[in-house]
């Protein structure tokens, strides 16, 4: 009998996917637990459908988060820190300060979570990394300077 799976089964496959399985173990088990539905044409029309949608979502994330790397790279956010008297700063600038700055100077939007910095701990221009998407990763510019 064949079946679209409504969960991930260990052992038979993921969501989504229509697979063939024993009569028995489609009725008695996949069917009654909620795991499956039997594979007829409208349920596949359905699934093609929804599989179609999720699609169109993908691709219209994945052309934001493009956008938003070319408007990302454009960027410069400059900060400033307490310097002592050789010249290094009093702690470190954390991705918080960074994403605030973004927001203020900028107007973007970033979750502090997606960067993989280091906290900044010297002075001048630093190159921050930032996964927007599985897929799409941009690199934005940091400018500490000097507090006065």
């Amino acid at each position: 009998m064949k079946v679209i799976l409504l969960k991930d089964v260990k052992g038979k496959g993921k969501k989504g996917e229509i697979k063939e399985v024993p009569d028995g173990y489609a009725q008695n088990f996949l069917i009654k637990q909620g795991l499956a539905q039997e594979a007829n044409a409208t349920s596949i029309s359905t699934l093609k459908a929804k599989n179609k949608k999720a699609d169109k979502l993908a691709a219209e994330e994945l052309a934001e988060a493009e956008a938003l790397k070319a408007e990302l790279e454009k960027v410069t956010v400059e900060l400033k820190a307490k310097v002592g008297a050789d010249g290094r700063i009093f702690g470190s600038v954390s991705s918080k300060q960074v994403v605030q700055g973004l927001e203020k100077q900028a107007g973007i939007k970033v979750d502090k979570r997606k960067m993989t910095m280091d906290p900044i701990r010297s002075l001048g221009v630093t190159k921050v990394p930032i996964k927007l998407h599985h897929d799409v990763e941009a690199v934005f510019n940091v400018h500490v300077s000097e507090e006065k």
